[in-house]
């Protein structure tokens, strides 16, 4: 076509113009190809990607963000977002989604999340135990100040390690609560299968003799088998004290047996046998001498429940 005839707007490139820009052309195809094959072309990209990091990660970054977060256009444009009526929806079909309600379902579910809150009720329990062992402590040393000055006895000279009658006292009264629950339920369930076979009336004589001697019985078991198994009730480790005998905390079906014989013995004549818990510098009433034990107070507990205590066996 010659260059008179062409249309208005569509001059014809010059020859040189034309020739250098397909050298440039096929020189770019050419370097692009060359770059794609020795890897030139990905290290580019990553030390471009690497300076971006480094570009956000960087103070002047950081400081220009805060200062964009602080500025008050930008607060007033988050919370005109936030008060949206999209947003809102957004969250409406977000919450009620199935993939949103099986994630909660696992999270809740998760071993780690129900430890977790157990730990925080044990967590509870024992600081309860811990603050009404600080001042059963405490008024162990005030009853046994008193009694002492009361019998013109001299009075202890440092701190005492052995529980005294306070503290023994409510952890027996805890002890005695738990069996009297556990043995009222245990008793009931019996009561009422034994009226639904015999249609039998109100309790007789022998059934309520036998009800004592069964309570008995259970309470002996409860005392003899905590003590014997691991040193201390539940209610003594409420209040974090343990028994140690000779050969340390674990006292054995025996030494419990003679322990439990001391107690009763003890009791036997108006409590009497516990006397010597407020006079002996080792606070041990005739039980504790008739079994070679004592009851000694635990170090103060850590706050969490999962940590172990140091002991002296």
């Amino acid at each position: 076509m010659a260059e008179e005839e062409r249309p208005p707007g569509q001059r014809r490139e010059p020859l040189l113009a034309r020739v250098v820009g397909a050298g440039t052309r096929t020189g770019l195809r050419g370097a692009g190809r060359v770059a794609e094959a020795t890897g030139i072309d990905r290290a580019l990209e990553e030390a471009a990607s690497e300076a971006v990091i480094r570009a956000l990660e960087s103070p002047a970054a950081e400081r220009a963000l805060a200062q964009a977060l602080e500025s008050a256009a930008v607060e007033r444009s988050l919370v005109t977002v936030i008060d949206s009526e999209m947003v809102e929806r957004v969250w409406e079909r977000l919450l009620a989604s199935d993939e949103i309600q099986k994630t909660v379902e696992r999270i809740a579910g998760a071993p780690e999340i129900r430890q977790a809150i157990a730990y925080q009720g044990v967590g509870l329990v024992d600081d309860i135990g811990a603050q009404i062992g600080r001042v059963a402590r405490r008024l162990d040393d005030t009853i046994e100040r008193v009694f002492r000055a009361l019998f013109r006895r001299p009075r202890r000279e440092g701190a005492a390690t052995n529980a005294g009658v306070f503290t023994r006292g409510l952890a027996f009264v805890l002890d005695g609560v738990i069996l009297n629950f556990s043995f009222f339920a245990v008793s009931s369930l019996v009561v009422l299968a034994i009226n639904a076979l015999t249609n039998a009336g109100d309790a007789s004589a022998p059934a309520l003799v036998a009800g004592t001697l069964a309570w008995v019985l259970a309470g002996s078991a409860y005392l003899v088998t905590f003590w014997s198994l691991s040193g201390e009730t539940p209610g003594m480790r409420f209040l974090d004290i343990r028994l140690h005998g000779p050969d340390g905390r674990r006292l054995g079906a025996r030494r419990a047996v003679r322990r439990l014989v001391g107690t009763i013995v003890s009791v036997i004549p108006f409590f009497l046998g516990f006397l010597g818990i407020l006079f002996d510098e080792r606070r041990r009433g005739w039980n504790d001498r008739y079994s070679e034990t004592e009851v000694r107070y635990l170090p103060p507990r850590r706050e969490a429940p999962w940590a172990t205590r140091d002991e002296d066996d």
